[in-house]
């Protein structure tokens, strides 16, 4: 298994590994981001190997009133997109190309400028709710099953959840639940 963002690193996967686990899998964006890595590493992987498994992390909440639950994600993302990678210089930050192949290059910029300027929370609110749901399985069940979907149908085959909820009980039943929409 081989978490990887960087195109290079995404070829690599795609043609060595048994699977790949990109972190912040937005379905509809997948394709702008990885399309052109996965099939250069694809075309080079031995057949021997079996088709690469795409593990995709979301956060899961099922139901009515759970979109709270988006926003313990926003301090992440400002972190991951503003802050990591050398603090003096902009470049070499995985996460922040990411998000420019997401298509969010202003406010990636603005949100890493926020955050190297020392405001880690104007920076995260900045991080667009567009993302948290887009990375997430967060909302009433019709939701979580479009969203559960788009991540099939863009190539995931392995779920890797956090279930969100205030006890064992309730997680386990989250569990349980994902694992019946996607039956």
């Amino acid at each position: 298994m081989i978490a990887a963002l960087g195109p290079k690193n995404v070829a690599l996967a795609a043609e060595l590994a048994e699977g790949w686990q990109p972190i912040f899998f937005y379905p509809e964006k997948a394709a702008a981001a990885w399309a052109e890595p996965l099939a250069a590493g694809q075309a080079r992987r031995d057949p021997s190997l079996g088709p690469l498994d795409v593990v995709a992390a979301a956060p899961l909440a099922i139901g009515p009133g759970v979109s709270g639950y988006l926003d313990l994600a926003r301090p992440i993302f400002a972190l991951y997109i503003g802050g990591m990678g050398p603090h003096r210089d902009k470049g070499h930050n995985f996460y922040y190309e990411l998000a420019v192949r997401f298509g969010l290059e202003e406010i990636a910029a603005r949100i890493q400028d926020e955050y190297l300027a020392g405001r880690k929370e104007e920076a995260a609110a900045l991080v667009p709710v567009e993302l948290l749901e887009g990375t997430s399985l967060i909302g009433p069940e019709g939701l979580v099953t479009e969203r559960l979907a788009a991540m099939k149908e863009a190539g995931v085959t392995t779920l890797n959840v956090t279930p969100l909820a205030g006890s064992h009980e309730e997680r386990v039943r989250l569990i349980e639940r994902v694992r019946d929409l996607t039956a």
